[in-house]
This record gives C-alpha cells, structure tokens and sequence, in this order.
C-alpha cells in the first residue's frame, strides 16, 4: 500500500485524518442517524393504521411493530454510545452491508474496536448461551442473535484491517434492551452481552488503541465504499 499522510491535529487539538477532508459527502456514513434502515422500512410501509389496527385485534404482531421496537433499541443504544464521545470514542450508526445486513453500531475508541446490535426483549429474565438468544421464561428457543453479531464483527475486522493496512480486531456486543435480569452461559466467551444501562461501561476500556490508530479506523468505517465488498 502507499503511503499516506500522518494523522494531525486541528485547531480544538483534536487528532484528524487527513484523508477524512477528501471524503464525498455522499459515501460519508458519519451523519447516520440510529436505526437509519429501520426509519427508512417504516417510512415505506404501506399497511394503513385501520389493519395494522386490525392485525393487532386478531393477535397478530405486524412487522411494522417489530421495527419500531428495534429502532426504540437502537435509537437508546446508541445515544448512549455517542455518550462516549468524550472519552476519545467514535461511532458510525447504520452501515449497511451487501445483501441488506447492516451493522447498527460500531464503536471505536481506546478500548478497542467494538461491533454492537441492540436486541428488545420484553422478557423479565433472559439466558443467553452460545447459539442461544433471548427467549420467554421456562422456554429456550434457538435464535440467530448471538450468532448474527458475531458474524457482523468478523465480516467487520475483515473490511477495516482491508481498508486500514493493519490488523483491526472487533468485538461482538449484544445489548438486551428491556431484559430485568440477564443469565449468560460460562460458554460465551467472546461476544459481550449487557443491558442497555451498562452500555456506557464500555467507555471505561482503554488500553488497546492509540488515539492516531482511533482516527484512521474511523476514517474507514465511515466509507461508504469500503464496505461494498463486505
């Protein structure tokens, strides 16, 4: 690879990349908003209240309503996220893959390189195990969850050590946002999974990451092109 500028610093004292400012607005994911997708599914639906109404009487859940459960998760997570920010961490919302998958959250900062989903789950008590997700009292049913965003995090070290020249190592997150109590099996050692209030403890990692080594990964995950061969 050539060689490019080294990362500098701005007027605030902030560390940039100087490869940022040459970056077109249009493939720069920075401005995405949580749950970017998700608004956009709602905003396209066609279903009419009266049978969304409708649907609900008859005791059937409409998708419609699953995304607006995941965009509630979604927009509380990653306001958390962006809590961060004083701490030297970065977040790029809503990066959408080929063939329609989308990273909801990564998160970069000290503490490493993080790919996070958030899950709502309704349930008061929740096991996780290592291909199992979120499922109702008493009842143990197999779910993609765990399995998804551990895939999301390898295809995302995959593209960022691509398109950084170094190795990238990210991490899954799973967040259970509305689960009371949370049971994780000793089995699942390499995604994290919290509630959505100890979302802001990842902010405490550090460590892992220099700050010039922050910026250049952001730079990249923000490029919409970098994920086009995800």
């Amino acid at each position: 690879m050539g060689e490019r500028p080294e990362s500098k610093r701005g007027a605030d004292g902030r560390r940039y990349d100087p490869e940022r400012l040459f970056l077109p607005p249009d493939d720069d994911l920075a401005p995405n908003r949580p749950g970017e997708m998700l608004r956009a599914r709602l905003e396209a639906s066609r279903t009419g209240r009266v049978r969304l109404t409708l649907a609900r009487l008859l005791g059937r859940r409409p998708v419609e309503d699953h995304w607006r459960g995941a965009l509630a998760a979604e927009q509380l997570v990653g306001a958390a996220l962006e809590g961060l920010a004083a701490g030297g961490w970065e977040v790029v919302h809503s990066i959408v893959l080929p063939g329609d998958a989308v990273i909801p959250h990564l998160l970069i900062g000290p503490g490493g390189v993080f790919n996070v989903e958030a899950e709502p789950v309704r349930e008061a008590r929740v096991e996780v195990g290592r291909d199992l997700a979120p499922g109702a009292a008493g009842e143990r049913r197999p779910c993609p969850y765990v399995r998804r965003v551990r895939h999301s995090a390898a295809r995302s070290s995959l593209v960022l050590s691509r398109g950084c020249g170094f190795l990238v190592t990210v991490r899954p997150v799973l967040v259970l946002v509305g689960a009371k109590d949370v049971e994780v099996a000793a089995s699942l050692e390499d995604v994290r999974v919290l509630r959505e209030e100890e979302v802001a403890g990842l902010g405490a990692l550090g460590g892992v990451l220099h700050p010039d080594r922050v910026d250049r990964i952001h730079t990249v995950a923000r490029d919409r092109r970098v994920w086009l061969r995800a």
